[in-house]
């Protein structure tokens, strides 16, 4: 009897101890179930990664886990710049030079890096030409754009990046305080900027002269150039010659085409309210496309586009452009700002110009 009462017993103990480990290896599974399901929700909350790493001097931009741009303020520029950019599919569209230089691409302009915007003649200033290349006695006729201050929001359907900088004179004189609001998007064919920019000018009158040089720009990747069989010299405004040279064709294929029909090398000082930069990268489709805003000044902008791989949106030069028929010399009041609207659209196809008009549309109904 005492024997089956001690049976009893310790079976019972068992069935106790087996049903508590048995809750307690349910709670903990459903706890791990719970942090899977809250890090995937949470994930895809965030599919739009805006990160920034203040000390490296750099927000990096991921889009489902894939970087896709970042933007950086390094000390050897004059400048910060979206660098670099890539396609939904990962694939690299801006030069290397002078940042990464690569193999069989120009290295010329070393003042073009990345995606930037910039001008070159605020009060007698160039901004757009400064780099470490620049004589020591040209040093004080440069300008340079200074990071301040970063404020980024991931999501999942955009992320968004707000940055403050100050352009300043060669003797540190303030003259425009920049707010610029970077919005990133995706699709599943393609990658989006809007870059909205607000300069004020500060304690006294600005001028941007008109100028050829400016104001929204992009460096774009050897293959997308236009092929040329002879080097050229470039002039800046400043009389400046820098020669581009003949390179290697092979995969050379980048051709512009603009709003108004305007392709290839003719685009170049025409005006449209978009222009497209399509060919191949390898093996992959590729059109870059900058949109221009009917509230920006001087629109529609002119494009400063050539076939060396230079592609900018300047709605502030019209005199180069129209052989000194127009002047512009917009201005701004102490204490006046001026607000610039693009927006980049990089899309892993040879966009249709019915496709782009649709996009510009869509482009100017959401942003106000």
């Amino acid at each position: 009897m005492m024997k089956s009462r001690k049976f009893f017993w310790e079976a019972n103990r068992l069935m106790r101890v087996t049903s508590v480990a048995g809750y307690l290896a349910l709670f903990l599974l459903s706890a791990f179930l719970a942090i899977c399901v809250a890090a995937r929700q949470n994930g895809s909350s965030e599919r739009i990664r805006v990160t920034p790493d203040e000390a490296a001097n750099r927000v990096d931009i991921s889009i489902d886990g894939k970087p896709f741009t970042s933007y950086i303020w390094p000390e050897k520029l004059a400048k910060p710049v979206l660098y670099p950019l890539r396609t939904a599919k990962g694939t690299v569209i801006t030069r290397g030079y002078p940042l990464e230089p690569r193999p069989g691409e120009r290295v010329d302009h070393p003042h073009h890096a990345g995606l930037w915007f910039n001008y070159g003649n605020v009060n007698d200033i160039d901004f757009w030409n400064n780099s470490d290349a620049i004589k020591p006695e040209n040093a004080p006729k440069m300008g340079v754009i200074r990071h301040r201050s970063i404020s980024a929001k991931s999501g999942a359907d955009q992320g968004e990046l707000e940055v403050q900088a100050d352009w300043l004179t060669y003797d540190k004189k303030v003259l425009l305080k920049e707010h610029t609001r970077f919005i990133f998007r995706d699709g599943p064919n393609f990658r989006s900027i809007d870059r909205i920019t607000t300069l004020q000018a500060q304690g006294e009158k600005v001028i941007f002269h008109d100028d050829k040089e400016g104001l929204l720009g992009m460096r774009v990747t050897r293959a997308l150039e236009a092929p040329s069989d002879k080097p050229d010299v470039f002039t800046d405004s400043s009389g400046h010659a820098t020669t581009v040279a003949k390179l290697d064709n092979a995969g050379v294929n980048g051709t512009y085409l603009t709003s108004e029909g305007k392709k290839g090398d003719v685009a170049w000082g025409t005006r449209g309210r978009w222009c497209n930069l399509s060919g191949r990268v390898g093996d992959e489709p590729v059109t870059i496309t900058i949109l221009d805003h009917p509230s920006n000044p001087g629109f529609p902008t002119f494009w400063h586009a050539r076939g060396y791989g230079l592609f900018a949106a300047n709605p502030l030069g019209k005199k180069i452009f129209t052989n000194d028929k127009e002047e512009m010399n917009f201005s701004l009041a102490p204490g006046e700002s001026v607000t610039f609207r693009y927006r980049i659209l990089i899309s892993s196809e040879i966009a249709t110009p019915e496709a782009t008009e649709a996009a510009y549309k869509a482009f100017i109904a959401a942003c106000h």
